[in-house]
């Protein structure tokens, strides 16, 4: 399984801070939309294998619910592994990142010209200000940066809170994210074909409302980041039908 890096967090930020729910708190918005993304996505490609290997060109044919327990538990073991893989990776790339910034800074700190410093700095920051900032204003921006850090402490690179209830939140999302598209197998058990349909449907809803709240995040058109991954969703079922899904 691929490990997902982490996407920066360069985004517009809402005037007001609406009430934050408790898996909000532990992850940043955008990793938040990814975990529920990946799942979903793997949700989906377990429904649509499903009615390719077990039923195949005859939908209409009796299915066991021992077969549908198997759809389940496939379905949430693989979400599961892939919330503790994303968990773990997500606690080790921040401090990784930590451990970048705390490289920075002893680079800087054992700069032996102030040209070498700022330097340094530039091109730590000069992707991010390049676009919205003159050379003279960034060297200045820099030099002041400079003398701020020059005598800073770094604090020790190691695992913190944060980073755990971050891996935590990771897996918790992976979890909830994907509970409304396996209810239909629950609730429909009687026909089980409907419910694997009705299952993707909700699944592209997921997708939908999870693009169209990464849009709101990142300043891009909600409608069209939520029809993006609905199309990415279709798609899959579009390939699946010829094969039997």
């Amino acid at each position: 399984m691929p490990v997902r890096k982490r996407i920066p967090s360069h985004r517009v930020q809402p005037s007001a801070r609406p009430k934050k729910y408790f898996p909000e708190r532990l992850l940043d918005p955008i990793d938040l939309l990814s975990e529920m993304i990946f799942s979903i996505l793997i949700v989906l490609t377990f429904t649509l294998a499903f009615r390719i290997f077990k039923l195949g060109n005859d939908p209409g044919q009796v299915i066991s619910a021992e077969y549908i327990d198997d759809l389940l538990i496939g379905a949430l073991g693989a979400t599961l592994a892939s919330g503790l893989i994303d968990g773990i990776m997500y606690a080790l790339m921040s401090m990784f990142e930590r451990g970048e910034k705390h490289r920075l800074l002893l680079r800087i700190q054992t700069a032996t010209t102030q040209e070498e410093g700022i330097e340094a700095i530039a091109e730590e920051l000069d992707h991010v200000l390049e676009p919205i900032t003159g050379l003279e204003k960034r060297r200045a921006l820099y030099a002041e940066v400079l003398e701020h850090l020059h005598d800073s402490h770094p604090q020790p690179v190691r695992l913190t809170r944060e980073d755990l209830a971050g891996a935590f939140g990771s897996v918790l999302v992976a979890i909830i994210a994907v509970l409304p598209s396996l209810m239909p197998l629950l609730l429909l058990r009687s026909n089980y074909a409907l419910a694997i349909r009705v299952s993707n449907v909700v699944s592209f809803v997921v997708l939908f409302i999870a693009g169209y709240q990464w849009g709101r995040h990142t300043g891009a058109n909600p409608w069209r980041t939520g029809l993006l991954l609905f199309a990415v969703g279709a798609i899959m079922v579009l390939i699946a039908i010829p094969l039997g899904g």
